[in-house]
């Protein structure tokens, strides 16, 4: 390279060099690597995490738990028909695809929220509330709309998880239907069952927080892993040459996206888990909980999709359990072992619709909060049931929450 001088025999500025500020010294600019955020963010006098209060904080166990509870839940179980609206092959890739939005929109949430606790100077944030503080530290065109984000994903957060309760009350009932009907030799009215399960979901609704749900979350990962265990011995059993099904499906690959979305979606119980972590760091990064969680979660999917589709093809049923023998008693205990690991989830699930709710009528009940608070749990939980009763289907119920509250 050639070294131009100038008349005075200094050396001369280079192009890049024009850019740079300069001290007037012949030191070299070093180049310093990018700060995280959050760090560059951060004050001496304000930790979120330190000054966080959390009456029954949650270890990252319990978190785990409960996000595997929430992601793991009852859409596992139509899965197989999702990969008949699919088609085997195509089904694979486009799980994959589905689970990995998922988990990075799950991520980004989390991310923002910490960088905006530092802005806020906030140690806890909801998901609406997440959008308003983003809204109000952005541009000034957008400051306006921070209370319509806040409503909006308020709103939809409400119907898509009331909805997911009263799926799950369908759910529990259809599987105890199967069994009873077995044994009584007599039809029983599905609608009199989802109402007999009133009183036992209100039970449940009462748990006061998530601290006191962890142990009713891991009793239903058990049941939920005994009975998938059962059910993937039914679908390895006979299983016809993948050339017997449909490998691509284009034509019906909404239906697809719209009960995987449901089935694996889990967004709406992502700040509350954080809310309440002893130690909120740990859910993001490479080996943290988000990551942990929805790896294990991907696989079992898919592979209970593939299976069930195959194993059954076009004669699959919404619900999985419901294609297994019911005259077999291994099948017999993967119907009761799912429906009770539906029932202890439907705890979760309740406890987005009941955060929403009561945070928007707290304020206004200073005289006897507590009663108010159960009073509201028991009008839900009934509101749900009532909905059951009304609507006592499966895939079309999760395929428009999923296509329309989800996304």
């Amino acid at each position: 390279m050639v070294n131009i001088a100038d008349s005075g025999g200094k050396h001369a500025p280079q192009e890049m060099e024009q850019f740079l500020p300069g001290d007037g010294t012949n030191n070299k600019y070093k180049i310093q690597p990018r700060k995280d955020v959050e760090q560059a963010l951060a004050s001496p006098d304000f930790d979120p995490f330190a000054e966080r209060k959390v009456a029954h904080p949650t270890t990252d166990n319990e978190t785990l738990t409960h996000l595997l509870k929430a992601s793991l839940g009852t859409g596992i179980l139509s899965m197989p028909i999702a990969f008949m609206y699919s088609g085997i092959v195509l089904g694979i890739f486009a799980t994959i695809f589905t689970a990995f939005i998922c988990t990075h929109c799950s991520y980004v949430l989390v991310k923002c929220a910490h960088k905006l606790y530092y802005k806020s100077r906030r140690t806890e944030m909801s998901f609406a509330e997440v959008a308003e503080v983003a809204f109000l530290n952005g541009p000034k065109w957008a400051r306006g709309f921070a209370p319509v984000a806040k409503f909006s994903i308020l709103f939809g957060l409400f119907l898509t998880y009331f909805g997911t309760c009263s799926v799950y009350t369908v759910i529990v009932a259809k599987n105890f239907e199967q069994v009873m009907e077995h044994w009584l030799g007599y039809e029983i009215s599905l609608r009199l069952l989802i109402s007999a399960l009133l009183i036992p979901l209100i039970l449940l609704s009462w748990i006061p927080n998530l601290k006191y749900l962890a142990p009713v979350s891991m009793v239903a990962n058990l049941f939920m892993g005994l009975g998938l265990g059962i059910t993937f011995y039914y679908l390895v059993m006979d299983l016809p040459p993948v050339t017997t099904r449909e490998f691509a499906n284009v034509s019906t690959i909404p239906a697809f996206f719209a009960i995987t979305i449901f089935a694996m979606e889990a967004i709406g119980v992502v700040m509350p888990l954080e809310n309440n972590m002893e130690k909120p760091r740990h859910f993001l990064g490479i080996c943290g909980v988000l990551s942990q969680g929805m790896s294990g979660v991907t696989l079992i999917y898919m592979a209970l999709g593939f299976l069930g589709y195959l194993r059954y093809g076009n004669a699959t049923e919404e619900s999985i359990t419901l294609n297994l023998p019911v005259h077999e008693w291994p099948a017999q205990a993967v119907k009761v072992l799912i429906a009770l690991a539906v029932y202890c989830t439907f705890g979760l699930q309740f406890y987005v619709c009941l955060e929403i709710v009561w945070d928007g009528i707290k304020d206004k009940c200073k005289k006897r909060p507590m009663l108010v608070n159960y009073v509201l749990r028991t009008v839900l939980v009934t509101a749900a049931v009532v909905l059951a009763v009304s609507v006592p289907t499966i895939a079309p119920f999760m395929g428009l929450i999923g296509a329309f509250c989800f996304s």
